[in-house]
């Protein structure tokens, strides 16, 4: 019985994913905390060091200890590690890791017997690393889309546009900040690549999908940017190893895991990615026009693409999908439950008050409008202001239904620069139990809404990519098939009688937006 073990290294914990393919079912999840665990020793809240300004970093050690905490957690559970075929693995996004020169020797060299993080204390050219939730590098990206020739130069190639936590601002800001250290470090890696590279005792390239999000690989070639690294710092491209395929075996575990935590010595390991293309894999977006929408905090909308089309407009980013075929689109709104809430304690009702609200309002609204823009909003960009047309801010059921039809609106006029046929809307995340938002959704979109109900799409993705790296003749839908699976009789079909309403409202609501964004 082979299994195998996706491992999600995320911004406040280490969680482990073992499925059973011949079973076609998840064995085990176990998480490690790193506040819980690690919070005394490392000095972090919510997993990371806030040092004001914008700047926040995390321990690389601290990911490793915990990497240690997750497998001996896993044999607790009665995981038999030693028949795990292959391990795979997802790492929050963007973070940079910076190693000296000493650090292939030391990883090929671990001895059993002695803490991972004591051997690799000496690795390190610098002992923090910086991550998604840095917003310090405004100037360096400014100053990378200039050396590249323009914002829209740096899209078109890289498929993104200068983001303050992108690894490469990251990067330029290091190489100014503290030059001596920058010439210390030998190479460059991402969270991913880092964990990976322990794993496997070497260096592992970064792959295709986090390599995406970097602001430095060239989106069609799949390769480092050479007028990107240029723009990023001096001697770049000698810091980096080459961008690998997702799917390329990076070689076998390392004897210490073996000797350490009962590993097989045939366990292969595979590049590691991204957290956000791993959760493609996951939500089994493996063919061209399958999209997904989670629905938590922030709203974020997946979709797999055939081709790396941009948005002129910056409503979202591209990424380079681990299958190695197709690519990623991702929006994600600032305004999801946060603003679905706002309006529910406004009329102090509680969930089942709030469903009842929209179920009784009628499609369209009769004509009235809210841009739900409680926080400031990231698609479209604009500062915080509620706006209301033909809308009576006392009206309960017209602005608890204002506030759906313009989240789904939204997510069908901003997903239009991906040029797909969204043939079907698998949904998750919390407001996915409520049917009635999601007969919204089905009915703008025109099509069915299929609810999944999954904990960890980033460690499942990965442990199926483990799966598929072990096992390269199967396809991608067979792989994700039996993990895959909506909520059986969650889906949602559209109503077609309600097509030409909400064709009229989306040509409407656009142009309230674009009213608004100009003014």
């Amino acid at each position: 019985m082979p299994l195998y073990l996706g491992i999600d290294s995320s911004t406040q914990s280490m969680t482990g994913v073992v499925i059973d393919t011949d079973s076609g079912s998840m064995i085990t999840e176990t998480s490690i905390n790193f506040d819980e665990h690690f919070g005394s020793v490392y000095g972090v809240t919510n997993g990371v060091v806030d040092l004001g300004q914008g700047v926040v970093h995390s321990y690389p050690l601290m990911w490793i200890d915990a990497l240690e905490a997750l497998f001996e957690a896993l044999k607790r559970d009665g995981c038999a590690l030693g028949e795990i075929a292959a391990i795979a693995g997802s790492g929050q996004q963007h973070g940079t890791v910076y190693l000296n020169a000493s650090a292939a020797d030391t990883l090929s060299g671990l001895e059993p017997g002695t803490p991972l993080s004591q051997q690799l204390q000496g690795i390190f050219s610098r002992k923090t690393a910086p991550i998604w939730m840095d917003s310090s590098t405004a100037q360096q990206c400014r100053e990378i889309e200039e050396g590249v020739g323009g914002t829209n130069r740096l899209l078109n190639l890289t498929g993104n546009t200068a983001f303050e936590r992108f690894s490469g601002p990251q990067i330029r800001k290091f190489y100014q900040d503290e030059p001596e250290a920058y010439e210390q470090t030998a190479y460059t890696g991402l969270v991913s690549s880092y964990v990976a590279s322990v794993l496997a005792g070497k260096l592992v390239s970064v792959d295709v999908g986090d390599a995406s999000g970097t602001n430095m690989m060239d989106i069609r070639s799949k390769t480092w940017s050479p007028s990107a690294l240029d723009a990023t710092a001096p001697g770049l491209s000698d810091r980096l190893t080459p961008v690998t395929a997702s799917g390329s075996p990076a070689g076998t575990i390392h004897p210490y895991f073996v000797a350490a935590h009962g590993f097989s010595s045939d366990c292969t390991v595979l590049p590691f990615s991204g957290d956000n293309p791993c959760s493609l894999i996951g939500l089994g977006l493996v063919e061209s026009g399958h999209v997904a929408l989670s629905l938590g905090t922030s709203d974020t909308l997946f979709a797999c693409m055939a081709e790396p089309r941009v948005s002129t407009e910056g409503e979202g980013c591209v990424f380079a999908s681990p299958d190695d075929a197709h690519y990623m689109a991702l929006i994600c709104y600032m305004n999801g439950s946060l603003a679905r809430e706002a309006v529910r304690d406004q009329f102090g009702l509680d969930w089942g008050g709030f469903t009842a609200a929209l179920e009784t309002s009628l499609p369209g609204n009769d004509g009235k409008m809210m841009l739900p823009f409680f926080d400031p909003e990231i698609v479209p960009n604009v500062g915080a202001g509620v706006v209301r047309r033909h809308l009576e801010e006392e009206d309960a059921a017209g602005n608890i239904r204002a506030v759906i039809e313009a989240q789904a609106v939204s997510s069908h006029i901003h997903s239009r620069w991906m040029g797909l046929d969204i043939t079907s809307l698998y949904v998750t995340g919390g407001a996915s139990a409520n049917e009635e938002i999601l007969k919204v959704f089905a009915n703008v979109h025109g099509c069915p809404v299929h609810r999944f109900e999954t904990t960890n799409a980033a460690g499942l993705g990965a442990a199926i990519r483990a799966y598929h790296g072990h096992q390269p003749s199967i396809s991608w839908p067979d792989a994700c098939g039996p993990f895959c699976q909506p909520v059986a009789g969650s889906t949602i079909q559209p109503d077609p009688s309600t097509r030409s309403t909400y064709d009229d409202l989306i040509e409407a609501y656009s142009a309230f937006e674009r009213e608004h964004v100009a003014s």
